[in-house]
């Protein structure tokens, strides 16, 4: 059976003329997706080790130089195509193998979703327990907290929980799901951030926190610190899994793509900037390392919030805030399957939403009982399941993804630039950044991440 683009096998999208963005819904949407977990446990952390202040002008300069572009050219990929992150890449070129790649990034998304619901229902879990008082309690040992919950069986249900709440705000639709979910949570997020912010800037000791976040130690960068600068700008903004090509297929004709792109952005710096300003001065004002990574979140943090004065009340504001970060992260990173399987086979988006969640929920429980639990003791090339899959989508499927929209705008869709809105000037400077210098970086990247490049 052929279908009106030409080929066998490549389904028509359904629904293009169905579902849309509003201007500010997509904007919301997209920094939604970009406001993580990464940038409040492990951009303190990278930040701290490569010279404060220096390598936060290094990371915006990875942001402009490599982020930014692919950011459009997804985004422009998916209003072009106005289809899921496989179909968008076909009808643009009328090649079926570039449908391949881009069915590679929903894989991706699909995967890295299966365990960043575990991650996210840890959250949900300390939310709760910080606001009923349950959690921080006098002489407690917070390591050990942590490792008897993530040991257990209670995680599982709160993946479950993760699961259930994004397919249901994905089952309403993207303007009266994903959008209104958006709209909600992310001013509240904003509203949370300054007020830990104040609350941090006020501890005793916190200007030694801030100094340390600040001052420019230029001494501390060298050509590692660059590779860690960029994967996480190219990290941070979601790219590589196909979420902002599905996010673009949602978008107006009328939105200027330029500028949601500077937007996006710009947001995303704003959040990891005020981040570095929550984390550093609570950090350094009771004697915490900000190399904990995750430890620092679920471990250090709590003990921290225990002894200062309504510790409870922030200490619960603190989780609220990362359990936003997740859940706007994972319903943009389940909404890539989703939109494949509504393309894919014809389905509902209600059907796909439940089919997809509970598809994603039982490939994700290895990962939910590997942290500690009774699959703790498999390991594979001395991972567990969680890191491994981790390790594979964030090192290896993600840049991969991140390659394939470089080389594929830069070089194979003639028209990205009529798409992108662009004028002569910033066009031939999208191309040669596309063309030229992403590809490389992205390379050295995932060179740098496997191990096959060190300094």
């Amino acid at each position: 059976m052929r279908n009106d683009q030409g080929s066998e096998n490549v389904p028509k999208a359904k629904g293009e003329k169905g579902e849309r963005f509003t201007s500010s819904g997509f904007i919301l949407a997209a920094i939604g997706s970009s406001v993580g977990l990464g940038n409040l446990w492990k951009f303190p952390y990278i930040t701290g080790k490569h010279g404060g202040a220096a390598f936060f002008l290094l990371f915006i300069v990875c942001l402009i130089i490599v982020g930014l572009p692919v950011l459009l050219a997804e985004m422009t990929i998916g209003r072009g195509g106005r289809a899921n992150a496989s179909l968008a890449f076909y009808k643009l070129t009328n090649k079926k193998v570039w449908s391949y790649f881009g069915f590679l990034s929903v894989i991706t998304a699909f995967l890295v979703m299966s365990y960043y619901a575990v991650v996210a229902g840890w959250t949900l879990h300390y939310t709760l327990e910080s606001f009923t008082g349950m959690l921080f309690q006098q002489g407690a040992d917070y390591k050990d907290k942590f490792v008897t919950f993530a040991g257990g069986y209670w995680p599982l249900f709160w993946q479950a929980v993760v699961m259930i709440v994004c397919a249901w705000v994905i089952a309403r639709g993207v303007s009266g799901g994903i959008e209104k979910f958006n709209k909600i949570l992310i001013p509240g997020f904003l509203i949370i951030l300054l007020v830990l912010m104040f609350r941090s800037l006020t501890l005793p000791g916190a200007g030694a926190g801030v100094e340390f976040f600040l001052k420019p130690d230029f001494s501390k960068l060298d050509a590692e610190s660059a590779l860690i600068a960029l994967g996480h700008a190219f990290f941070s903004l979601s790219l590589g899994m196909g979420i902002m090509i599905t996010y673009g297929s949602y978008v107006d004709k009328r939105q200027s793509l330029g500028t949601a792109t500077l937007a996006i952005g710009f947001g995303d710096l704003i959040y990891a900037f005020i981040a570095g300003i929550v984390i550093f001065p609570t950090v350094f004002s009771y004697g915490l390392k900000p190399s904990e990574g995750v430890g620092l979140a679920f471990m250090a943090l709590p003990a921290a919030f225990a002894q200062m004065p309504f510790g409870a009340i922030f200490g619960g504001l603190f989780f609220l805030l990362l359990a936003i970060a997740a859940l706007t992260s994972a319903v943009s990173i389940l909404e890539v399957p989703v939109a494949y399987a509504m393309n894919r086979w014809g389905w509902t988006r209600k059907k796909a939403a439940v089919i997809v969640s509970i598809a994603c929920f039982v490939v994700g429980i290895p990962s939910a009982l590997s942290v500690g639990g009774v699959l703790g003791s498999f390991t594979l090339g001395g991972k567990s399941i969680f890191d491994l899959v981790d390790f594979m989508t964030s090192y290896v499927l993600m840049p991969i993804g991140g390659l394939v929209v470089t080389l594929f705008t830069g070089y194979a869709w003639k028209l990205a630039g009529e798409e992108a809105g662009l004028t002569s000037f910033w066009y031939r400077a999208w191309m040669f950044l596309l063309r030229v210098v992403s590809p490389i970086m992205i390379i050295l990247v995932f060179l740098y991440s496997v191990g096959l490049l060190s300094f």
